[in-house]
């Protein structure tokens, strides 16, 4: 199953914050935006976080994706 935090990143641009602003308003470090940014796995928590500061559910900013079957 793949991860894609696409509309997180489109919340960012609508509510024009940037990352460093996010990582500053959720408390989270910046090895959690990058792992965000190779779609890899973070925690709960630090999904808690950032649903938190951008005032929404975890359903709006992350995605799992079904991997292609070859």
């Amino acid at each position: 199953m793949l991860i894609s935090y696409d509309n997180l990143w489109k919340i960012l641009i609508d509510k024009k914050v940037s990352k460093t602003e996010l990582k500053d308003m959720a408390g989270i470090s910046f090895n959690v935006i990058a792992k965000m940014g190779k779609c890899e796995a973070v925690s709960m928590e630090s999904m808690y976080k950032i649903c938190s500061a951008l005032d929404c559910n975890i359903g709006d900013i992350v995605e799992f994706l079904k991997a292609e079957v070859n």
